[in-house]
C-alpha cells in the first residue's frame, strides 16, 4: 500500500484560496477543498478546528498577497503604490475583491494595526510630509472611497475596453492630488495663513 500523501497547513490554505479566486470565499467547505486536494478531509480537520477557522486564513493569506503587491510597487511613493495594488488586486483576482470588499462580512473590519500599518506606509511618502496622523487618516479616507469605487468597477469589468491601467492609474492620481491640496488647504486655514 503506497503511503498517505501528507498536507501541510499551508497546502490546505493555498488549495482554498485557490477555491476562493475563482468561486468566492462562502463556497469554501471542508469537503470541496478535501477534493481540491485530492484527499479526505481527515488532514483538514488536524489542521483547522472549522471551516470558519480555514477561511480566516485564507482571508489572511489574501491580506499577505496585496502587502506582496504593494511592496512590489516601488514607486517611491508609497500612497500611490497603495492604490496601484489595490487596482491590481481587483483587477487578479475579481472574485476574491468582491468578496472582501462588497460584501458586509467579519473579515473587513478595519484593526487599528491595520490602519496603523497604512498610516506608517503614508508617513514614508513625500508628498505627505507635515500631515499628522489624524490628517493622514482623513486623507486615506476620501482616497478609499475613490479607490474602492474604481476597484469595484474594475473588479466587475464595468470599465469600456478603452479605458486601460494607466488611464485608470491617472485618474487615481488626479484624486489623490486633489485630496492632498484639499487637506493642504485646511491645514493652511486652520494656522491662520
Amino acid at each position: 500500500m503506497a503511503p498517505k500523501t501528507k498536507f501541510t497547513k499551508q497546502d490546505i490554505v493555498l488549495a482554498a484560496f485557490d477555491i476562493a479566486k475563482t468561486d468566492g470565499i462562502e463556497s469554501i467547505t471542508i469537503r470541496k477543498v478535501a477534493e481540491r486536494l485530492g484527499s479526505s478531509i481527515a488532514p483538514i480537520y488536524v489542521n483547522f478546528n472549522d471551516v470558519q477557522e480555514l477561511l480566516q486564513q485564507v482571508v489572511e493569506r489574501a491580506f499577505h498577497v496585496a502587502r506582496g503587491m504593494i511592496m512590489e510597487q516601488q514607486s517611491g511613493q508609497p500612497f500611490r503604490d497603495i492604490g496601484m495594488a489595490s487596482l491590481r488586486f481587483a483587477e487578479e483576482y475579481p472574485v476574491l475583491y468582491r468578496d472582501l470588499m462588497m460584501k458586509d462580512n467579519p473579515h473587513m473590519k478595519n484593526t487599528p494595526e491595520q490602519l496603523g500599518e497604512v498610516i506608517g506606509l503614508m508617513r514614508q511618502d513625500p508628498e505627505l510630509g507635515g500631515f499628522s496622523d489624524q490628517e493622514l487618516q482623513s486623507i486615506l479616507l476620501n482616497m478609499q472611497v475613490f479607490q474602492t469605487g474604481l476597484c469595484v468597477m474594475v473588479a466587475n469589468d464595468l470599465f469600456t475596453k478603452n479605458v486601460d491601467d494607466e488611464q485608470m492609474m491617472n485618474m487615481m492620481d488626479e484624486a489623490a492630488e486633489a485630496f492632498i491640496r484639499a487637506a493642504r488647504a485646511r491645514k493652511h486655514e486652520g494656522n491662520g495663513i
